[in-house]
């Protein structure tokens, strides 16, 4: 009894959890994230694709690209400052697209 009663509330724990990634698919589809304005890295400032695929990543809303993966440890240290520079340059062309 005791074995069905884990089992049992390990199916609907599993079901809860798909549930809520649906969701959460679901919500990101609805409200995609705010593109990426700049051809650069926002750290780095170096071109994007220079040193292979970017590393892109999307922080509270917002589609981020940098050059590299180890340019994410600089971003977080100092987010306000690359978040600030990426909010001036879609005031330069607020028509960019990614």
């Amino acid at each position: 009894m005791k074995t069905m009663m884990k089992y049992s509330m390990a199916v609907l724990a599993l079901a809860g959890m798909l549930w809520a990634g649906g969701n959460i698919a679901a919500a990101t589809k609805a409200n995609p994230p705010k593109p990426y304005p700049l051809e650069t890295c926002a750290v780095t400032g170096e071109k994007l694709g220079g040193m292979g695929k970017p590393y892109v990543f999307t922080h509270e809303g917002r589609e981020i690209k940098l050059c590299c993966k180890g340019c994410l440890k600089e971003f977080n240290k100092n987010t306000a400052k690359y978040i600030k520079k990426l909010e001036e340059a879609e005031k330069k062309s607020p028509q960019k697209t990614r």
